[in-house]
């Protein structure tokens, strides 16, 4: 049977996972802000007039590039959540590897506290992947 978390290490996740998600929900604001001003500015009368068409494709290549990273964070965002949930819900089998189900190594939760895997099943994984 795998070991189980220390208290300590579950606090100490959760905090890591709350500051996570703040930080993610401040970033996806902020993506949200950026958006706006440029849907503002792309109405404004003077915008379409005064912008050589190079300019006005720069701004559209910006606009894509700005709302694949507020995508990527949505999805940085879901997994926080999704760990929250499961630290929630089952706070004695977090931090269990969903494919073996031994304990992963506090180290790994610590750099990414949502991970699921240990990192021999996420090798695995990605190799069977490739």
């Amino acid at each position: 049977m795998a070991k189980k978390l220390a208290k300590k290490q579950i606090e100490h996740l959760q905090e890591r996972l709350i500051r996570e998600r703040e930080r993610a929900l401040r970033s996806l604001g902020q993506y949200d802000e950026l958006a706006k001003e440029s849907a503002e500015q792309n109405d404004s009368d003077s915008y379409s007039y005064s912008d050589h068409m190079a300019d006005l494709g720069t701004d559209a290549m910006e606009r894509e590039k700005m709302m694949l990273f507020a995508s990527k964070e949505g999805r940085y965002l879901y997994r926080v959540e999704d760990a929250l949930r499961r630290l929630y819900k089952e706070p004695d089998k977090f931090g269990l590897c969903h494919s073996c189900g031994e304990l992963i190594d506090f180290d790994r939760l610590d750099a990414l506290p949502h991970a699921r895997y240990c990192i021999e099943c996420k090798l695995k994984e990605e190799a069977d992947a490739a």
